[in-house]
Parts: structure tokens; sequence; C-alpha cells
């Protein structure tokens, strides 16, 4: 259960306060409602950039890292497809740190040539490394515009292609920060040693003179209902076949999203999960497969992926995933398969709990989807879901004409 006061800003600045005081810390993090689906198609990539360069230097101080960690703080950041998400940790005696640094580079970065053509240079070194010349890696690149034909999940974090960022200019990068870096786009949350008199008082002194900023309008099309499946066959420098396979879900607000979730763990949490015990372990198919929902905040993706052992056959292998999946959408699952999921799950979010950074998240994170409290029930939800409901998720899903399927194979 994680406790917690609310209070807005006249500005819209939303903030949470999990009083901890058994820590000598304090997390603080800060999500702004912005993601790759906010970006032009002709110029992906930038909510990823802007990651980076959210710690090149604001308007009064040149150097975000250096007075943080002087200060005994550690700080970082991620970008998905909604959201991008800032946090830190810093002993609670030197918060008003955090406030400082965290207003103002939401009140403006130090906009330059040069912090741009670092930060521009670094991701585009990212996207040759970690997508482009490593075996698989651009799966996503491939995936997304084949699942999706018109909404802006069709393209990864990451961007497009990497001309986008290439051809980043700084008054692109200056329009993206005044759509989207203001306090009426973002959620603040603090979790540990802070009352939320002190977080209230500083709040107001570092974030309250910050201009409002306009909500940004939610313009891109949704994503038609798929009517037929979709394939296609790479071949590519990859040292075994590898089948990714899509299949497209409800959203994280959708009713059935918890169903959903439990039934990728049913297939592939763990050991006793189905796919490793029969695709891994009896038929000796993949060296590695699973199962997992992305859990995006528009209609989202179910995806199985796997790399096959050497020598087998991608048709039987395709098969036998097919086989799996068929299985789990005629019978329910047992009792004790239910209890094992429905325990893993507990676990795993009683021990996110323990953690002040997960509670300042997860509290910006359900503020964001439309209500905080959420964050205290998922548990119940979870537990809540019976075996029939995790089947009827699984038929209306694992569809043949609700299927997209990348195959890789080897170069001859």
């Amino acid at each position: 259960m994680i406790s917690f006061e609310k209070f807005t800003l006249s500005n819209g600045l939303t903030v949470m306060v999990n009083t901890d005081k058994s820590t000598q810390m304090v997390a603080m993090n800060i999500l702004y409602k912005v993601g790759a689906r906010n970006e032009d198609p002709a110029k992906t990539g930038f909510a990823h950039l802007f990651e980076h360069l959210m710690f090149g230097g604001s308007v009064n101080i040149p150097e975000y890292d250096k007075p943080l960690q002087a200060a005994g703080g550690e700080n970082n950041a991620f970008t998905n497809n909604d959201i991008t998400n800032y946090y830190l940790t810093i002993p609670a005696h030197q918060v008003e740190t955090a406030f400082w640094l965290e207003s103002d580079r939401m009140l403006s970065l130090a906009f330059s040539e040069k912090s741009l053509e670092v930060q521009r240079s670094v991701v585009v070194e990212e996207f040759r490394q970690r997508y482009l010349n490593q075996p698989y890696g651009d799966a996503w690149l491939k995936l997304r515009p084949l699942a999706y034909t018109v909404h802006p999940y069709r393209w990864a974090t990451i961007g497009m292609e990497v001309k986008h960022i290439e051809d980043a200019v700084l008054d692109d990068v200056k329009d993206f920060f005044k759509r989207f870096y203001h306090p009426a786009n973002a959620v603040m949350a603090l979790s540990g040693n802070i009352s939320t008199e002190r977080a209230r008082e500083l709040s107001e002194k570092w974030f309250g003179p910050i201009p409002p900023g306009v909500i940004p309008s939610k313009n891109w099309d949704q994503e038609p209902a798929q009517m037929q499946p979709r394939r296609s066959i790479v071949e590519a420098a990859v040292p075994y076949p590898a089948i990714y396979k899509a299949w497209h879900c409800g959203g994280r607000t959708d009713d059935s999203f918890h169903a959903t979730d439990l039934l990728t763990d049913v297939l592939s949490a763990g050991k006793s999960s189905r796919l490793y015990n029969s695709l891994v372990k009896d038929q000796q198919l993949f060296s590695n497969i699973r199962a997992y929902t992305l859990g995006d905040m528009d209609p989202s993706l179910v995806v199985i992926d796997g790399k096959l052992r050497e020598g087998v056959d991608v048709d039987l292998a395709e098969k036998a995933i097919e086989s799996e999946i068929e299985k789990v959408c005629i019978t329910d699952i047992s009792q004790d398969e239910l209890e094992r999921i429905h325990n893993q799950t507990e676990s795993t979010h009683v021990f996110g709990e323990t953690s002040i950074a997960n509670r300042a998240l997860n509290l910006c994170f359900f503020e964001m989807l439309g209500n905080a409290n959420d964050v205290n029930s998922q548990v119940e939800k979870y537990r809540s879901t019976d075996g029939s409901m995790i089947r009827k998720a699984a038929e209306s899903i694992f569809k043949n004409e609700n299927s997209s399927t990348l195959i890789y194979t080897p170069s001859k």
C-alpha cells in the first residue's frame, strides 16, 4: 500500500508525496506526457533525443550531474512510446538541490548548437550500434510498421530512421521543448523522508514561477482493426533463425489488460511456463522464447519472440507456437497454474514497493493514466482475474487475421 497526498500548483503541475521516515533518502520522479507517439512522422526520435538533451545543461545550470553528485544524488531517465521519465534519489537533507536542478531544466534548456551536436551524435551512434549493427537489433524497426499502418506506434522510440535525428535542427528542438516540457504536461512524485508541507513549500518556490504551457492535443490516427495476417521474411547477418509474432490487444487502461498480462505470464513467466516447458525443454526447438504485452496506453500488442536452435525448421517451430496458443484459447488454465502466476505477480508488486524510486515512478504513472490511487488496487485486480477471463483474452487476441509475423533467416 502506497499512502500519499496530492496537490496541484497553479501552473498545472501535479505533485504527489509519499512520506517514509524509515529512510534518509528521497526519490523524485518527473514524468512528462510525451513519447514517440507525439512525434511528427517526418521527424521521429525526438522524444528520445530530448531525454539526452535534458542532461546537457539548463538556462541557469551549465552541468546537471556535477551538483547532483556533489550532493550525493544519482539520476537516470527513460523514454518509451508514451512517456519520458526522469528520476533521481538524493539524501533527504539535500533535497532542495533536486528541486533546483529539475525546475531549472523544466524552465528552459540552455539551447545551443554545440549541445545539440553532441547529443545528436550520441543518439545516432546508439541507433547504429544497438539497432542496425547487431543481430536482430532492427527487429522493432521492422515489426512495428508491419503491425501498425497508421498509428504512431509504427515507429520505435529511437526513431523511424537515422536521418531524422541527423537532420534535427535547433528550431525543431526548441519547438518540441515548448510544446511538451512544461508544468501542465508533467506529473511529479516524491517518496522518502520528506513531509507534504516541505514538498509543497519547495514545489511552490522552485516550480511555481514556471509558466504553465498549453496541454498538447492528441491528434494522431487510431489503428483500424487488422483483417488479415501480415508476414515478412528477412535474410540478415544473424546466427540462427528467429520468429517474432505480434497480435493487437487492448491498451493499458483497457478492462482486459490484467487478463492479457497474466496470459503472457502463463505462456512464458519462468521455467514452469508453457512455452519454456514445451518448446525449449521438451521439444528443444528454441534456445529461448518469451511472451509479453507492451502495455502501451493506446491499443497495444502481445508479442511472442524466440531464437531457434541450430538446424530447427522455421515452419515446424512456428507451428509449435501456434499449437501452444491454441491450447490456451480453448481450455481454462488449471487452478495450480493460476495460483502460481497470481503469486508471482503479487510478489513482484510487493517487492517493487520497497523501493522509494519505484513508488515515485508508479504514483506518476498511474496519475498519468487517470488516477494515482489505482496503484494500490493492482494486486487485487490481478487476483480477481480468473482462468476463464484469461482464456477469453486469448480467444480475442490470438486470431490469425490479427497477427503480424517477422521471420529472420541467416544470410547464405
